[in-house]
């Protein structure tokens, strides 16, 4: 089974939610057969590079609230985080664009460290104090080796705003095709979706069902027909 999921390293419940689901995974009998697929989102994709401003001065602007509103929510936020076990700043965080990550993530799926590279920038952007984003491309660079990958590539890639952009996009159209307007998102086999950081019982039904769901192979087979199998070849009679 398939679970895709599509997230943006600067939604805290993208992180929050990532833990819920992994919580729900871990218990569930056939995770070793679930293969986990991580999908691009842009929470703000129209931010030019380099624009990064204070996560309270987003949020006041974005949701035209007060920033001790906007401050009372990345508190509660903060304690949702901590019930998870997860390290969460609730001040001085800032805020950017985050295409470069979605490009590096492609970049880390085909080698296998794409798991390894979103956990690592989540931790960066969630519970460290240094910056993700006012940093530039060598703090990426930095996070992409500790992720495993090699740095002199990742680099390349962060160097050539080309790279991987189509699969972003390509990401981005898909989920507004499969109705996704916010993330967390997940899909499992294309068959059942699961919107936002639900509780991990609700990830655990979904995977059951899910599982449940997945169609048995018909065998069309008229008991005639030869075949070879681990004793050997059956040998035609006359």
């Amino acid at each position: 089974m398939r679970v895709e999921i599509w997230s943006d390293i600067a939604c805290p419940w993208c992180y929050v939610g990532k833990a819920r689901f992994e919580k729900a995974l871990e218990a569930f009998p056939h995770r070793d057969q679930v293969e986990v697929v991580h999908r691009s989102f842009e929470l703000d994709p129209g931010r030019a590079k380099g624009d990064v401003q204070p996560v309270l001065a987003m949020l006041s602007k974005k949701y035209g609230m007060s920033e001790a509103q906007a401050q009372s929510g990345e508190e509660n936020l903060g304690a949702q985080a901590a019930a998870e076990g997860l390290d969460y700043r609730t001040r001085d965080r800032d805020h950017g664009n985050t295409f470069d990550m979605h490009r590096l993530l492609h970049f880390a799926k085909e080698h296998g460290r794409q798991d390894e590279l979103i956990q690592i920038l989540y931790r960066a952007n969630f519970a460290e104090e240094r910056s993700l984003f006012a940093e530039g491309d060598e703090r990426l660079v930095e996070l992409a080796a500790e992720a495993g990958l090699d740095a002199e590539a990742a680099r390349a890639v962060l160097a050539d705003p080309a790279r991987y952009a189509d699969e972003v996009r390509a990401d981005e159209r898909e989920a507004a095709q499969l109705g996704a307007n916010g993330v967390p998102f997940f899909v499992l086999d294309r068959a059942y979706g699961v919107s936002g950081a639900q509780p991990a019982e609700v990830f655990t039904q979904a995977l059951t069902q899910a599982w449940g769901a997945r169609s048995p192979l018909k065998l069309i087979d008229d008991g005639g027909a030869q075949a070879c199998g681990p004793d050997g070849c059956a040998v035609p009679q006359q």
